[in-house]
């Protein structure tokens, strides 16, 4: 091995803590402490043992010390699937927000629920589970994980028997949503939503038919078409929108709106003089598209951050099942920008 300190070229052999107490004339006792950062170590012996471990080219036995810990440092961030996964940036927005919080301190496995072998699941190799379901079949796997005493997080959904969770309230959202568009004098109101068997869409179909119906207006009032939450969908059903004339759309996510946006560009149409647009995610829109995109900031980074930091304070508690189930509701405002014509 090379020592990355001096560059040093030594002997294809594990170092071992013998080694660096020899070298650094401390006990054995020490350096294990000093490695584990414990505080019964002055800070001066502490850089000793440290500098001299990092001189030998020591690297920790961390098979040794999960068996200590009875923790492998291992997490799962499961998705209903990511094969056919609705929105790319939702995987992207996740994960971001899930490496910044464990940073170097745990591994993390990706993986889609809908590909998961029943019985499979392995609470000796992961710690803890993060998930973004959005499918009622889910179920099995959150119970299997529950019966086999592996903490999880639920993102964004309501849990179906209790677990830890981190929500926005997207009905209410949503009924934000359409409530600004009809006080904005909008009645011919296209609503593109997702597919109806997610979760994500029947919480914000759930959302702008009470706003209508506390508006006086009837559901059945409304144009809806059902996308798949992708670009592509919007951009394809672009054309059969715009034919019913309406002078708004409610997307229920950014990217089908920016695909609608793509299609009216094309046509020579523009926004919001030939249609009104309100989204929801509220992503980095700036890199795609010069759309100024009123929308609902429904913040999965923030979100997936949230139930990393719950997971982690369960995870490394003496008892991970000690404590009570906890639920936390992040704000999912509605961001005004200039994709809305006032028609009052």
């Amino acid at each position: 091995i090379i020592s990355q300190s001096t560059g040093e070229v030594r002997d294809f052999m594990a170092v071992t803590i013998k080694d660096i107490a020899k070298k650094a004339g401390v006990s054995y006792s020490t350096v294990s402490r000093a490695l584990n950062d414990l505080d019964t170590v002055n800070a001066d012996t502490k850089k000793l043992v440290l500098k001299t471990a990092e001189e030998l080219g020591y690297v920790p036995n961390t098979s040794a010390v999960n068996l200590k810990t009875r923790r492998s440092n291992m997490l799962g961030v499961y998705f209903s699937t990511i094969n056919n996964m609705s929105s790319p940036v939702v995987l992207h927005s996740v994960l971001t927000g899930v490496y910044d919080v464990v940073r170097n301190k745990y591994n993390v496995v990706v993986k889609g629920i809908d590909f998961h072998v029943p019985g499979s699941l392995n609470p000796s190799f992961l710690d803890g589970i993060i998930l973004i379901s959005q499918r009622d079949e889910d179920k099995a796997f959150m119970e299997e994980a529950r019966k086999k005493h592996i903490p999880q997080v639920i993102v964004n959904r309501t849990p179906p028997f209790p677990m830890d969770a981190v929500l926005t309230n997207e009905r209410e959202a949503v009924r934000t949503a359409m409530d600004y568009l009809l006080e904005k004098g909008h009645h011919k109101i296209a609503v593109l939503e997702g597919p109806s068997h997610l979760y994500s869409t029947k919480q914000r179909h759930q959302g702008w038919v009470e706003s209508v119906q506390n508006h006086g207006l009837s559901e059945k009032d409304f144009q809806v078409w059902e996308g798949t939450y992708r670009f592509e969908s919007g951009y394809g059903l672009a054309a059969e929108i715009l034919a019913k004339e309406p002078t708004a759309l409610l997307s229920f996510n950014d990217d089908m709106a920016l695909g609608v946006e793509r299609y009216m560009k094309e046509q020579g149409k523009t926004i919001p003089k030939d249609l009104s647009i309100v989204g929801f995610d509220n992503w980095n829109r700036a890199i795609y598209t010069s759309m100024d995109l009123t929308t609902v900031d429904r913040n999965m980074y923030n979100l997936a951050q949230e139930a990393c930091r719950l997971l982690l304070d369960r995870v490394e508690s003496s008892d991970p099942f000690e404590a009570p189930t906890k639920t936390i509701y992040l704000n999912a405002p509605l961001i005004e920008r200039s994709s809305v014509l006032d028609l009052n």
